[in-house]
């Protein structure tokens, strides 16, 4: 589910979000921007990331946008995304929550251990 009211983005959300905050991007792009931003750990697949599209766009997360490639490089059928503010506030409070997450001692402990 997605959610603004402090409850947690599901990861696909998440990772949309922080690959359309760098800018506008089309749905290749987006997923060429999560696989980057993972380092290659998250692939997501065209079904979720189509999916995840049409619900955050229902809820005004995203919009498209008016942005088109050059006819001459490129196709002109791509979707472009961008964030509305309101994606923009669900992706800091989804930061800030996650922060807070990591403050917690068991957190810290388990992060510790993992750097070993």
């Amino acid at each position: 589910m997605i959610t603004t009211h402090g409850e947690p983005l599901t990861p696909a959300v998440l990772h949309i979000l922080m690959a359309l905050s760098e800018g506008e991007r089309h749905g290749y792009g987006i997923m060429q921007a999560v696989s980057s931003q993972s380092e290659g750990a998250v692939k997501m697949g065209a079904g979720t990331l189509y999916g995840s599209i049409k619900r955050m766009l229902v809820q005004q997360l995203i919009e498209e946008s008016e942005m088109r490639p050059d006819p001459n490089h490129g196709d002109e059928r791509r979707r472009y995304y961008r964030l509305t503010s309101l994606g923009e506030q669900a992706f800091q409070s989804e930061i800030r929550r996650l922060e807070r997450l990591l403050k917690v001692p068991s957190a810290q402990k388990v992060l510790r251990e993992a750097q070993r």
